[in-house]
């Protein structure tokens, strides 16, 4: 469930799913020429009490801006006015999980929450966040990454091909095909440790997702409805984001000048090292575990961030991505965030994640249930049922954002 909800805190949630039944959310949109000009003229540095630099606050991106570019904008780095325009009555437009598949079907079963919970933003002024390669694009796997990307897809296709997913050659099938006899290798472990979403089957907690299991969220973040609370004292920094259904996660920043942890101490955030360079948080963060997972990057995810403040109301974050054996090269993103009001976000609870509690022993439950009753000849045999749909009749965002 946490992978088909954006999340958001508490309050701030409430309103946007209210505002969002089929529409963008009205937020503010990008400056004019005028107050652009404006703005570039260096502005007064915020400082905390102890003289250093003050990025505390609540902090949000209040439009959407696609991860990499889409394929058919080129090399053209930001949106034309009437461009954004014409992707906001389109977006506001699409169905998304509203536009139920066959009732009766898999797929129509395997839908989630309707759109009231997936809201969109206006488009934002960039075609991508990526802004090095100058593409907008992540750049291509290494060979050793491709081969054992295609190897997990592999696997995962052969434990669907004996499901309606591969017979009605729904999305999440595309590159494999229809076989009505189970798989052979539905008791194999797969290439490496599960992160990415379920497998169809549900052996135990490592078959299904890391949200099912209360394990979601990570760095880096690009979620499309996240929050950021920035929290400073003298020689000390924390950061807590506000992802997914309300789970969250935090960090301290260490920045007494220390080295990173010993390279056998793994962290699921990382090892987060910070200093100042002028008025700019300069983060690295190593050290992450095997377990974690970010477009493949595992253990040897290296992240370089830079957090500055550029007014009352405006940070800008930028992120230096590098795995030298997941990519080719390291790549770069930037995204502008805008202060959010203390006072209306004044409720706030203890993350929590009910999924791992809950809903991943009745999946597990579930499925011997299932198996039992094949066994009596109750029922199909569980391999040709599809446990990982989700979304289903979702329409494909133009911004390539997925909801």
């Amino acid at each position: 469930m946490l992978d088909r909800f954006s999340g958001s805190m508490i309050t701030v949630a409430v309103a946007v799913a209210a505002a969002a039944a089929s529409a963008v959310i009205s937020v503010p949109i990008a400056r004019t020429q005028a107050q652009s000009a404006a703005a570039s003229a260096p502005a007064p540095v915020l400082k905390t009490p102890w003289g250093e630099p003050d990025l505390q606050g609540i902090w949000m991106e209040e439009t959407d801006t696609p991860l990499q570019r889409p394929a058919k904008y080129g090399n053209q780095e930001f949106f034309t006015a009437a461009q954004r325009a014409e992707l906001d009555v389109e977006r506001a437009g699409l169905a998304g999980k509203d536009n139920r598949a066959e009732r009766g079907t898999e797929l129509d079963v395997g839908g989630s929450y309707n759109q009231l919970f997936v809201p969109r933003k206006h488009t934002g002024t960039r075609t991508s966040m990526i802004v090095d390669p100058p593409n907008g694009r992540i750049p291509q796997l290494t060979a050793e990454a491709q081969k054992l990307a295609a190897a997990e897809r592999e696997f995962r296709l052969a434990l669907l091909q004996s499901t309606e997913t591969c017979k009605t050659g729904y999305r999440t099938c595309a590159g494999g095909k229809y076989d009505p006899t189970p798989s052979p290798r539905r008791a194999e472990l797969p290439p490496r440790y599960n992160t990415a979403g379920g497998i169809n089957r549900q052996d135990g907690p490592e078959d299904v997702g890391l949200g099912v299991r209360c394990l979601a969220g990570g760095l880096p973040e690009f979620a499309s409805i996240s929050f950021r609370r920035i929290v400073q004292t003298p020689g000390g920094i924390s950061m807590f984001d506000d992802v997914g259904q309300g789970q969250g996660w935090q960090r301290n920043i260490v920045m007494d000048g220390s080295p990173h942890l010993p390279s056998n101490i793994r962290q699921w955030y990382g090892d987060s090292r910070g200093h100042w360079e002028g008025n700019t948080l300069v983060i690295d963060v190593t050290n992450f575990s095997p377990k974690t997972d970010f477009r493949g990057s595992r253990e040897n995810l290296h992240l370089v961030e830079r957090w500055t403040r550029t007014g009352p109301t405006e940070l800008e974050y930028e992120l230096t991505i590098d795995d030298p054996t997941v990519w080719t090269r390291p790549w770069t993103v930037k995204r502008e965030f805008t202060r959010q009001s203390e006072q209306e976000n004044r409720i706030y609870y203890e993350p929590r994640c009910i999924e791992g509690n809950y809903a991943l022993p009745g999946l597990i439950r579930g499925a011997r249930t299932a198996e039992a009753a094949f066994a009596e000849g109750r029922g199909p045999h569980p391999a040709t049922k599809d446990t990982t749909i989700g979304n289903s009749g979702v329409q494909d965002d133009p911004l390539e954002i997925p909801r």
